[in-house]
């Protein structure tokens, strides 16, 4: 983490827009500024450049993974369904390219370099075989240096592609969290939510996941599907605990542009908004009765679960953002203090594949330049710093705040602090503010409102692809 940076008390614009939230469901925060928010540099800066001066020695590696067995009809993230052989392994060879280049970049600063905390996303890495595996875990080790056996490391599976070798090879090098997205253990919903996958399939690829033994499981289940009710979703939640998962997320069901179910949502967004926060508020109280304690609106830990962390405390959680992340693989973001970077992004098929064919014919030397961008100043920074913290269950801490940048959160974000005060969506307690349990269910409305006017209108006259 870098240190304080003491700044002039900033201007911090768009503290007014977004104060009177109309939807519970807005924008899934999970990092600041969103992708939609970058543009493409005419001659980016070098990577050596803006590595250096940053920390080094406790970074975290994120490799992105495009590719996934099936699209499931509420995605949209950057992925290409049943890609070829030739294409996982031109990919990977690209990576490779990547990686060395990056790895002069960070090592131009002449200091040691240390990788804390690591994640295989996606997508579904585990879409790769177990030697495409082994070979992504040697170019994180051999060519990044990343050292995977020391490094808190998560990795996202599916019920299809969670099989006996992939598993062994994730095992061996030293996996310490498999997330598995299961969503539904309802046949008939998963195929409401274009999911098509069997009940007996995810409960096989649990019991491989089991049997590893990985230090903490995450299920991943979604909520407001439709014909979704308490009583089916209790049977997914109890289906879920009878694996005894360190970790459940629960994911409120967004349906954006270009996705599978755009054309087949019927609700009204009254209608599913109402579906959407009764199952949330169910679910929640269901895993606190289980022996779950939420640290966002999503996680939900089993008590006493040591939580993912590196040697200098911080936990992999939903909203891990901080200068020091490095990104590999198309589609993966990285962070600096000054700018977050890229490559291009897309959800519709056919710009997908296009991007991941640019990617692998990118000449080497262009990876040496940032090329999707967003140029970080001190009020986004703020931001970003608000959103980390507000929105997990520890809150924040206003001395800290105040430490950090010079000035007070309650100058900087008056009007939000008072709009969410008035709704008691936020209450104060021993300089700690802290999301009430109304706040935590409006988290995905409350995090748009710290969102800036620069942001915004780079995110509503992005075009969607």
């Amino acid at each position: 983490m870098n240190a304080p940076v003491l700044l002039p008390t900033p201007t911090v614009p768009g503290t007014a827009p977004g104060t009177d939230p109309e939807t519970p469901y807005e924008q899934y925060v999970y990092a600041y500024p969103h992708q939609k928010a970058y543009r493409l540099l005419e001659d980016g800066p070098l990577l050596s450049e803006l590595w250096s001066g940053e920390r080094l020695d406790a970074l975290s590696l994120y490799v992105h993974v495009p590719f996934c067995e099936m699209r499931c009809g509420f995605c949209n993230l950057f992925t290409r369904t049943g890609a070829p052989e030739e294409v996982t392994r031109d990919f990977l060879g690209t990576l490779e390219r990547q990686a060395r280049v990056t790895r002069e970049a960070l090592e131009a600063k002449g200091e040691p370099i240390r990788f804390t905390l690591a994640a295989f996303g996606g997508g579904t890495p585990t879409y790769l075989t177990a030697d495409e595996l082994t070979r992504l875990c040697d170019i994180s080790e051999n060519i990044m240096g990343a050292d995977l056996k020391a490094a808190s490391w998560s990795v996202e599976t599916s019920p299809a592609t969670a099989t006996a070798d992939r598993i062994a090879v994730l095992a061996e090098r030293g996996a310490t969290r498999l997330s598995i997205g299961v969503q539904s253990f309802i046949d008939e919903e998963a195929r409401a939510a274009v999911r098509p996958q069997k009940r007996a399939e995810v409960e096989a690829s649990l019991a491989r996941l089991k049997e590893a033994d990985f230090p903490i499981l995450n299920i991943d289940l979604i909520y407001g599907i439709d014909g979704q009710t308490e009583r089916t979703f209790k049977v997914s939640l109890d289906a879920a605990l009878a694996w005894e998962p360190e970790e459940v997320y629960l994911y409120p069901l967004y349906v954006r542009p270009l996705t599978g179910l755009i054309t087949r949502h019927a609700k009204t967004l009254e209608e599913w908004n109402d579906q959407r926060l009764r199952l949330y508020r169910y679910g929640r109280d269901h895993l606190l009765s289980a022996g779950y304690e939420q640290t966002s609106m999503r996680v939900f830990r089993r008590t006493g679960t040591a939580a993912v962390e590196d040697t200098d405390g911080s936990s992999i959680s939903e909203y891990n953002q901080q200068a020091g992340m490095v990104g590999l693989g198309v589609g993966a973001r990285s962070f600096t203090t000054d700018l977050h970077y890229t490559t291009d992004y897309a959800v519709a098929v056919p710009e997908v594949r296009r991007i991941i064919d640019d990617y692998i014919a990118t000449p080497t030397d262009r990876f040496r330049r940032a090329q999707w961008a967003f140029r970080m100043d001190g009020g986004e920074r703020r931001r970003m710093y608000v959103l980390q913290h507000l929105l997990e269950s520890t809150g924040l801490r206003t001395a800290a705040y105040e430490q950090q940048f010079a000035t007070r959160f309650e100058d900087d974000f008056g009007p939000q602090l008072d709009s969410l005060l008035k709704r008691n969506w936020l209450r104060e307690k021993g300089g700690t503010l802290a999301l009430t349990p109304d706040g935590m269910a409006w988290a995905d409305a409350i995090g748009p409102m710290f969102f800036s006017d620069r942001v915004r209108t780079r995110m509503s006259t992005y075009q969607d692809r």
